[in-house]
Order: C-alpha cells, then structure tokens, then sequence
C-alpha cells in the first residue's frame, strides 16, 4: 500500500520534471576557471594617537614636550587595533634634528588590543630656544598616520617677522613671509596702497590663516580686485603679531596702464600721419607740368609791362 501523501507527490513530480527540462541542465565551469577576481582587501582599522596612559592623558591632539637644552625628555604613543586580526605597523621619527627615537621600529598589535610605545626626544645641547615640531610615522596595513610632537626648547626667545618679495601682478599682491626668530608665530597683515590722485587701498590688520615656523618662508597673495586702470601706486604691505612681539614691513611701487587704449590711439594716429601725408604727396604731384618742371606760381608769373620793358632796353 504507497505510504500516505504518495499521490500529491506523483502529482507534484510531473511539472517540476517539466521546468528542469525546459530550464536545462546546470552550466559547468570550463577547464582551468578559476574563481573571479576578489575585492581588494579594507585597510586594518588601526588608530595611532599621543599615548592615553603614562605621562599623558587620553584625547590630545599632540604630544607637547617642553625642556631646556641637553634634557632627554619621554613620552609615547598608542596603537589601537579593534580588528579581528593581528596588524604589524613600522614606527619612524622625523623633525626635532633628528633626535626622536622610538623604543620600537616594529610593533605587532594583536587583535582587539592596544599597544604602547615609549619614545624619546634628546634636546641638542646648542639648541636654538623656541619651538621645533616633528612628528612620528606610523605605516602598516595599508595606510599611514603621523602623531605629532611639538617641542619647545626653554630659554629666551625671538620673535622676528619680514616681509619681502612684494609684487603687483594683474590683479594680486604677491609677497613672502620669512619667521627670523626661534618661536612659532601667527602673523597679521595689514594693505595700504596710494596713487597719484590719492587713496587706492586701505585694509586693517587682521589675522592670517598661517602659522609660520621658526626659519620657514611662506609665499602668499592678497587679492585687489579693484585696482585702478591707469595710475601709479605705493603699495605697503605690515606684518605683526597679536601681542606686537614682531613687526615688519615693506613697500613696491606699481604703474597701470590701459595698454589696449593706448594701442588704440596709436593706431589713430598712424592712421592719420599716413592720411595727412597722402594727400601732401596728391597736391605736390598736381602741381608739377608734364615735362617735369615745376608750374609757375601765381606769384611767380611776370607784368607784361616789365617785360616789355625789359625787352625795350636790350634793343637799345
């Protein structure tokens, strides 16, 4: 006796024979296919940041070290893994004269794991007092990020700010900012410009997007849309600092000229010479007989009565 159900499954068996033959069998892969080809592999998820523990808290931007010539000052970084996988990151210093050494070159941070890593920065004895930036390259997994230190060296400093280079060109003021002292400076500037018939430019001092290092030389621009057409300017560039510790300044001067009506006006007056002398040519060339000679004037032209008198006095 077929088991219970048996019907509804003969009955089911026929339309499913159907669509597998109207389907066709199953594709098989040629000879010698392999896999298609795979997305690359997601970077590791790995942080590098100023040490959380230690001699700093967690949360700083950078490492800021401060200590006078000579010092072996420490501090660390940490490097975070919340992957799955264990991930191996090479350390490098850089900046700070070549004094940042870190305890590690190579570091293997295990999964889920934080690693510390101690590093030092020997002041040079003859260091120069002020601020020196470098900073710390971390590389692994396929990316790359720098912790910052920023070193500042005790002893007096020197704020000292220029300014050289000024140019106008087209409708930009083209100048540079050299930072001759020993500290980090924030610089302000303010643009005053004369002509001949008086004020052209006149912008207050205000703060400038840039921080300019110690020994460091920035070349910048300042907009002047409304420049005259046609004069000549003095044009003054000062520099300071928001306390006033430095100051600088310099001038250039600039000529405007509408070269494009001068052109013109050139050219009308080409074109006028050549019109004028045309027709001096035309009146002399009207004036002179077929035979080459010149036509007599009307001035020129003789009283018959002195030439017959003439003419009586050479028969006596």
């Amino acid at each position: 006796m077929p088991p219970p159900g048996h019907p509804v499954r003969r009955a089911l068996a026929v339309p499913l024979c159907a669509l597998v033959l109207a389907l066709g069998p199953a594709p098989v892969p040629a000879a010698g296919a392999g896999p298609g080809p795979s997305a690359p592999p997601a970077a590791a998820p790995w942080t590098a940041r100023p040490a959380v523990n230690g001699s700093g808290t967690g949360g700083r931007p950078y490492v800021y070290l401060e200590g006078p010539p000579g010092a072996v000052l420490r501090d660390g970084l940490s490097v975070t893994n919340p992957g799955r996988s264990p991930v191996t990151v090479r350390l490098t210093g850089s900046g700070i004269g070549g004094r940042l050494r870190t305890a590690a070159a190579e570091v293997t941070v295990p999964a889920r794991t934080r690693a510390d890593v101690p590093f030092t920065v020997a002041v040079p004895d003859t260091a120069v007092p002020g601020e020196h930036p470098g900073a710390i390259e971390v590389r692994g997994g396929g990316r790359s990020a720098d912790v910052r230190v920023r070193l500042r060296v005790a002893g007096p400093t020197l704020a000292a700010l220029t300014v050289e280079d000024v140019a106008v060109s087209g409708r930009l003021i083209h100048y540079t900012l050299v930072n001759r002292g020993n500290t980090a400076l924030e610089p302000r500037l303010a643009v005053h410009a004369d002509g001949v018939f008086g004020t052209l430019l006149r912008r207050g001092a205000r703060t400038l997007p840039v921080r300019v290092r110690p020994g460091q030389r920035v070349r910048l621009t300042e907009p002047w849309q409304d420049r005259p057409a046609f004069d000549r300017a003095t044009v003054r560039l000062d520099v300071t600092t928001a306390d006033g510790a430095a100051r600088g300044g310099a001038t250039a001067r600039a000529v405007f000229v509408p070269w494009g009506l001068l052109t013109a006006g050139a050219l009308l007056l080409l074109t006028g010479a050549g019109a004028g002398a045309y027709a001096l040519n035309r009146r002399r060339v009207r004036g002179r007989r077929p035979d080459g000679g010149e036509r007599p004037r009307p001035n020129d032209r003789q009283d018959p009565r002195s030439s017959h008198v003439a003419k009586a006095g050479a028969e006596s």
